[in-house]
């Protein structure tokens, strides 16, 4: 299923991988990665209000049991859509939850946080629709609808 909404790149100039990762499969079959150095800025793909922030984190490695370990930001969208910007750099969050933010908008820098797998530095981005329960598997990424540029 794609998108609703349509959205802008969340980084400028970089290589964007889609099927590099180990991790993108199943419910994570849309996700994107963009190969960047750590300390890149990273911009909100669309208006929408923050539900989510983890940035404790200074760990990151390149197996799967790092995962928990990755900083996030999350937004939510109209039209029940999510996204999600992981592996941000310890204390990289310039928002934090209840914010509201505008596409374009700087809201963190990248990190090397998490699984990175073979990829090193990257941010990971997707677009996801939440199914009940709710609960932090329930949930499938979508197809993302870019904007034009």
């Amino acid at each position: 299923m794609k998108t609703k909404n349509e959205y802008q790149y969340p980084i400028e100039n970089a290589r964007i991988a889609y099927d590099e990762s180990p991790a993108h499969t199943g419910r994570l079959r849309h996700a994107v990665d963009f190969i960047i150095p750590e300390g890149t800025p990273i911009k909100a793909s669309l208006d929408g209000i923050v539900v989510d922030v983890k940035q404790d984190s200074d760990i990151g490695g390149h197996d799967a049991s790092f995962d928990k370990f990755g900083n996030y930001i999350e937004i939510k969208h109209q039209n029940g859509e999510y996204s999600i910007y992981e592996h941000i750099r310890k204390e990289g969050a310039l928002v934090k939850v209840g914010d509201k933010v505008e596409t374009g908008q700087v809201i963190g820098y990248s990190g090397n946080t998490g699984w990175m797998a073979h990829l090193g530095p990257h941010l990971h981005f997707d677009v996801h629709k939440y199914h009940a329960p709710f609960g932090p598997e329930d949930y499938e990424t979508l197809e993302i609808r870019w904007k034009a540029s």
